[in-house]
C-alpha cells in the first residue's frame, strides 16, 4: 500500500520535527539561567603611557585578572566568550570602548580561573586625549549556547586614572 520511499520520507519527517522541539526547548531552557559573575580585574602598572609618532596616546598595562564565570555555563551552552573593555568619555566621542584582553572559555572546568598578564591589545586612542584621564574596566562575555540565541552580558568592575605625563 505504501511504498519504501513514503515510509522512509515519514520517517524522516517525524525526527525533524522532534529534533526542531528538542532545540526549541534547549533554547528556551537557557531564559531560566541567571548567571551569578564574580569578578575583578586590577591594574597593577601602567607598563607605557606615550604618544606615538602619529600623535595618538598609548598605554600598556599589566592586569590582575581574577574571574568566575561558572554560572553562565548551563547543558545548552558550547563556550564562552569573554573581554575586558577599557571605557572612556571624551571631547569627540561620548563612549569610547576599547578591547584589553579577550579569551574563550571551552568549558565549566576552565569558567574559574586567576592570571596576571600584560594587556592583549594596547589602548590607543585617536589623539592624545588620554593623560589624566579615568578610564573604567568593565567585563563583557557573550555565552555561546549549541542552538539558540546567543546570551550577551556585562559587569563594571572599576576604574583607574591614567598619569598626567607620558611615562
Amino acid at each position: 500500500m505504501h511504498s519504501l520511499g513514503h515510509r522512509l520520507n515519514c520517517v524522516f519527517q517525524i525526527a525533524a520535527v522532534l529534533l526542531a522541539l528538542l532545540c526549541a526547548f534547549a533554547s528556551l531552557s537557557d531564559n531560566l539561567n541567571t548567571p551569578s559573575v564574580h569578578a575583578n580585574v586590577q591594574v597593577l602598572k601602567v607598563n607605557w603611557f606615550r604618544k606615538q609618532l602619529n600623535g595618538n596616546d598609548e598605554v600598556t598595562l599589566t592586569l590582575n585578572i581574577s574571574m568566575d564565570l561558572q554560572s553562565t555555563f548551563t547543558w545548552n551552552t558550547k563556550q564562552v566568550f569573554v573581554f575586558i573593555a577599557a571605557e572612556y568619555e571624551t571631547a569627540k566621542n561620548s563612549l569610547n570602548q576599547i578591547s584589553l584582553w579577550d579569551h574563550i572559555i571551552p568549558d565549566k572546568d576552565h569558567a574559574k580561573f586567576q592570571t596576571q598578564i600584560m594587556n592583549k591589545y594596547p589602548l590607543i586612542d585617536q589623539g592624545s586625549n588620554l593623560r589624566g584621564k579615568t578610564i573604567g574596566l568593565v567585563l563583557h562575555w557573550e555565552a555561546m549556547p549549541k542552538t539558540g540565541r546567543m546570551i550577551r552580558d556585562g559587569l563594571f568592575l572599576s576604574d583607574f586614572h591614567l598619569p598626567d605625563e607620558y611615562t
